[in-house]
């Protein structure tokens, strides 16, 4: 089966830089897309950054784009988000997620079949 774990997070003041970490295993295939989401008090989840890990394709959110950059690790066991620039809405529980045989970046909740535990990151002002 397919897992993943998020991990990383903590407590940064605003316009630093925290990068979360997302473990994965059990792929079956090299084609899948994994997806960070986030989730604030009170606030809907929302994608914030994605990426192919077949192709490289990306998607930004447009609230963290030119801040944010996700990358695969070398080993293709990891995916990082790295977050520069941190506001305090930045703060959320954020999430990994991977859509199976996903070629391409998607922001459609439903089509990612399998998600990780958050972690928890708290931007203070």
């Amino acid at each position: 089966d397919v897992q993943l774990q998020a991990s990383g997070g903590g407590l940064v003041q605003a316009g630093g830089s925290l990068r979360v970490s997302c473990t994965v295993s059990g792929f079956t295939s090299d084609t899948y897309t994994v997806g960070w989401f986030r989730q604030a008090p009170g606030k809907e989840r929302e994608a914030v950054s994605c990426i192919t890990q077949s192709n490289g394709r990306t998607f930004y959110a447009d609230s963290v784009k030119g801040r944010f950059t996700i990358s695969p690790g070398s080993a293709k066991d990891t995916v990082y988000l790295q977050m520069n620039s941190l506001k305090p809405e930045d703060t959320a529980v954020y999430y990994c997620a991977a859509d199976t045989y996903g070629a391409a970046p998607t922001t459609l909740e439903y089509e990612y079949d399998y998600w990780g535990q958050g972690t928890l990151v708290t931007v203070s002002s």
